[in-house]
């Protein structure tokens, strides 16, 4: 019996516990940076893919700098969406390497992203052969978010 007692007590503290956080996670609350910034990219993701510039043009800051270790670095905005929709539009899309994205808090600015993504054809209905990674970083200014800095390293 001296045995038993422990047991039930610590069992007790466990259902307690349990419906204590259970009821808790019922109530609805505010989405996380992570979870923020996850729905972010997969907007990102869905213009880029089916070539919504309105949507690439308000997630873009004015203020881009976007580093490609293949293509250099470009700093405007305009030319980004010409080059977006010039040559990727219907040809190209992203995939997002699942579970692969890290989301870090800048204090007073915003977050940092960083993942790893896929390019394929368009037409394409496989899983790419090669992820490449990525760093966005991530400006929330009057509760709006927008892409002010990209690293893309393939």
């Amino acid at each position: 019996m001296k045995r038993i007692l422990p047991l039930l007590t610590l069992a007790a503290l466990v259902l307690v516990l349990h419906s204590a956080f259970r009821s808790r996670g019922s109530v609805p609350s505010a989405p996380t940076l992570y979870d923020t910034i996850v729905a972010l990219d997969a907007r990102w993701e869905d213009a880029y893919n089916h070539c919504k510039m309105e949507v690439m043009e308000e997630l873009i800051s004015e203020d881009l700098e976007f580093y490609h270790d293949q293509g250099g670095l470009l700093t405007s905005k305009q030319k980004l969406n010409e080059a977006l929709k010039n040559n990727i539009c219907g040809k190209v899309k992203r995939e997002l390497k699942q579970g692969s994205i890290e989301v870090y808090e800048i204090k007073g600015f915003g977050a940092v992203e960083m993942g790893m993504h896929g390019f394929l054809p368009s037409n394409s209905t496989g899983p790419a052969d090669h992820y490449a990674k990525f760093v966005h970083v991530w400006k929330r200014q009057n509760g709006k978010w927008q892409i002010t800095r990209v690293v893309s390293l393939h």
